[in-house]
């Protein structure tokens, strides 16, 4: 996997299928690791992680959810959605359609 941006080092991405870029009709399907970091940003579509290794941290209209090895949880489309690992995540994650070509924003990256 590779780092997403340089000034972003502790989290890691490739996409498997396709590139969400510009409007798609099918599932994106992602591998994601995050050590000791996270990110907050607007979904024009769904996406579902689905951790692999390590505790993932989801938030989303005031709603938080603790995940482990084998847990899932979901962001719909049109909301805001907060990852964080506090030590560290693998996660897969697949996001639905986008049909309109809607780009995700707002994304802001931390780190623990």
């Amino acid at each position: 996997m590779k780092v997403m941006k340089a000034e972003w080092p502790r989290m890691r991405c490739r996409f498997i299928n396709a590139d969400p870029i510009g409007a798609w009709d099918e599932f994106v399907l992602s591998e994601w690791e995050l050590e000791s970091c996270g990110w907050e940003d607007f979904h024009p579509h769904t996406e579902t992680a689905f951790v692999v290794e390590g505790e993932l941290h989801i938030e989303c209209d005031g709603e938080s959810v603790i995940l482990g090895p084998g847990d899932s949880a979901r962001v719909n489309a049109g909301r805001t959605g907060r990852y964080s690992a506090p030590v560290y995540a693998r996660m897969l994650a697949t996001y639905g359609p986008n049909p309109d070509g809607m780009e995700s924003h707002s994304f802001r990256y931390f780190e623990i």
